[in-house]
């Protein structure tokens, strides 16, 4: 591809990090970090539950709205242990700070 496209190989070659963050991820977290499904998911039920009401009457109501939204899909991810801590904890000493170096950059 170099040769024909030598622009977007360097474009590659610096992204090269960033493209595969997730890696310094623990491996069962890796597919799900790499999926686009849940945020896919997300915002198909965010559009779902606005078509229902249609127009909102100030920017306050929306903002709640989709705040309770985010909340609910929280707790069904914590529900179902989707990332947690104790997961992450492989990755440093201390869960809450022990980021991969792309991550916490």
């Amino acid at each position: 591809m170099r040769p024909r496209a030598h622009k977007l190989a360097d474009l590659m070659d610096r992204a090269e990090m960033d493209v595969l963050a997730y890696m310094d991820f623990p491996q069962a977290h890796r597919a799900k970090l790499h999926s686009t499904n849940p945020i896919e998911r997300l915002n198909g039920e965010i559009k779902r539950r606005t078509e229902v009401v249609g127009i909102f009457p100030n920017e306050a109501a929306i903002t709640r709205l989709i705040g309770a939204i985010l909340l609910e899909q929280n707790d069904e991810w914590a529900r179902a242990r989707y990332m947690t801590l104790e997961t992450i904890a492989t990755m440093g000493d201390d869960p809450l700070t022990s980021l991969p170096p792309v991550a916490a950059a």
